[in-house]
């Protein structure tokens, strides 16, 4: 047997004996459902958890009182494993993340174990707030990725694809400001921001037939007047863009600024268009990576496939790691294809045997992909030299 199969072996070995302490710490976070940036009960315990196996813990990075590094090993390669651990408003753990959590959790336990002290570190990276807000943006404009080599984690998900089509993603709030005035008793002294917005709203609506594919505009009213007896002087939408790449969302907010600006030259409102937050980069896989992880994933028993061609699952702030260092984010299927998450059903798959499944399946993949990163030097430099083509080639 040659010795990295070795290595696997003893990976997977230390995942199985991890897999009731890694349970508990996933129907732990599943129970109590934190939102994000206020993930406190999880970000302790998953430091707690790393601690004890002798990592060097760090918390508060980036500003982020629930955001942590937890280091193992010192130089390079470094190979980052990353954990998320907030949930959503009225549906707790929909998403999965107590999941993902638990499985980086138990895949760097693995690989630190078994690398021992071997070459390079084992970085385990807490990133709260990927469903509003993106902590993974704050840690990488921190500097936490600038040593990394690569940066592994695995979604839950009704597929199990080998890689994510994640596009780019930002919000926009559109304000339209008009005059108030009677609407009966002295019309002509109005002008109507709640009318500018609706226009704004059809010019969008035509400009969504011309969108590409992985292109999108949703938008909503956040406010659109006091009393109906009294013409609107401010009017806002909030509007979510998601495109191909971030140079196409980029493009996509410009022709959506067009159409506000067009709404108010019309209606003889003022508009503010403005960007919230810094939005989410595309996701880049790396193929280098994400084939390796394929391979073992199905050595664990879950055999995955590429994406359906022209589905576009969504956006994520991995976006923004991935455009820095080779990464990658598969999804593994916790439930039948018909079903969806951010749904009651797919938290209480969170929850389930098969969720359990996936996520000993998934650490014990990851574990395997870390090792071999840490090992393999040749690996390691075809990762990065797959990364430059892609950044030469603009994808």
């Amino acid at each position: 047997m040659e010795w990295h199969e070795e290595l696997h072996e003893r990976a997977d070995e230390r995942v199985g004996a991890l897999a009731d302490r890694l349970w508990a710490v996933a129907t732990a976070l599943h129970e109590r459902p934190e939102l994000s940036y206020e993930e406190h009960a999880a970000a302790g315990r998953l430091t707690a958890e790393l601690a004890a196996d002798g990592f060097a813990v760090e918390t508060g990075v980036a500003g982020l009182p629930t955001a942590f590094v937890a280091r193992a090993g010192s130089g390079r390669p470094c190979v980052a494993l990353l954990m998320e651990y907030d949930a959503l408003p009225g549906l707790g753990h929909a998403c999965g993340h107590n999941l993902i959590a638990a499985t980086g959790l138990g895949a760097a336990l693995a690989a630190r174990e078994v690398l021992a002290d071997g070459p390079g570190t084992v970085l385990a990276v807490g990133c709260p707030a990927e469903e509003h807000g993106g902590g993974k943006v704050a840690l990488a404009e921190a500097g936490v990725f600038d040593d990394v080599d690569a940066a592994l984690m695995v979604h839950p998900g009704v597929h199990s694809w080998s890689w994510a089509p994640l596009t780019a993603q930002v919000e926009l709030k559109v304000t339209f400001h008009g005059r108030a005035a009677h609407p009966t008793g002295d019309p002509e002294a109005g002008i109507d921001a709640l009318a500018a917005l609706i226009q704004a709203f059809g010019a969008i609506s035509a400009l969504r037939q011309r969108l590409p594919a992985g292109s999108h505009v949703q938008g909503i009213i956040t406010h659109g007047g006091e009393a109906t007896n009294i013409v609107p002087d401010r009017a806002e939408g909030r509007f979510g863009l998601r495109a191909l790449t971030t140079d196409a969302l980029d493009r996509l907010v410009e022709d959506v600024s067009t159409c506000a600006q067009g709404a108010a030259l019309a209606t003889g409102a003022k508009v503010d268009v403005e960007r919230l937050g810094r939005g989410y980069a595309h996701f880049r896989d790396n193929p280098v990576l994400s084939e390796r992880f394929t391979e073992h994933l199905a050595a664990c028993g879950i055999h995955a496939t590429p994406p359906a061609p022209g589905v576009f699952l969504g956006s994520s702030d991995i976006g923004n790691v991935s455009v820095r260092v080779p990464a990658i984010h598969p999804f593994v299927a916790i439930t039948a294809e018909e079903y969806s998450d951010h749904t009651p059903e797919f938290a209480a798959a969170a929850a389930s045997p098969r969720g359990r499944s996936a996520m000993l399946a998934a650490a014990a993949a990851l574990a395997r992909t870390a090792i071999d990163l840490s090992t393999h030097p040749a690996l390691v430099s075809r990762v990065w030299d797959c990364f430059r083509n892609q950044e030469r080639n603009g994808h």
